[in-house]
């Protein structure tokens, strides 16, 4: 592996992914009239929260790890191109700070990418906003992809290059 921080962190993104991280599942890309699940709540995440690790910063941000993996009859490169024209963009408007996208070299259908918020109900209050935003309905709705999510919290190590 070539020691380029981009592909450090892609490496580290995937591995806990596919190795069995904790995640929550939920069905995304569906046209605006499907009835979409209510989100769980943003586990405590940030600066000054409670650390599962002496070694978590107590000034680290909070950070999502997002994999998609597009289920049978949807399209991978539907779901890079609405990335690419419109979701990012609509994460910037909205405050999420992306850190980078990844497609996963031995998991061809899947899209992983790794947000930073200030704390969890930033997290949690992005979320609701980019939701809401009639583009980015009206963007699902026109680039629907059937999407296996999962999501893990994580903050930054003590050690870590990235806070």
């Amino acid at each position: 592996m070539r020691k380029n921080s981009g592909l450090t962190v892609a490496a580290v993104a995937v591995a806990l992914t596919l190795g069995g991280a904790r995640g929550l599942a939920a069905q995304a890309g569906q046209a605006a009239a499907a009835p979409r699940p209510a989100a769980p709540a943003t586990p405590p995440c940030g600066p000054g929260q409670p650390a599962t690790s002496k070694s978590v910063d107590k000034a680290s941000r909070c950070f999502e790890m997002r994999t998609y993996t597009v289920q049978e009859g949807s399209s991978i490169e539907l779901l890079h191109n609405r990335f690419r024209t419109a979701t990012s963009r609509l994460f910037l408007k909205h405050g999420m700070q992306i850190i980078g996208y990844w497609q996963p070299v031995a998991t061809p259908n899947a899209l992983v990418y790794i947000l930073a918020y200030k704390d969890n109900a930033e997290r949690d209050r992005a979320w609701a906003a980019f939701s809401a935003d009639p583009e980015w309905v009206k963007t699902r709705t026109e680039m629907a992809v059937n999407v296996k999510v999962d999501s893990v919290f994580m903050g930054a190590t003590d050690y870590s290059p990235i806070k």
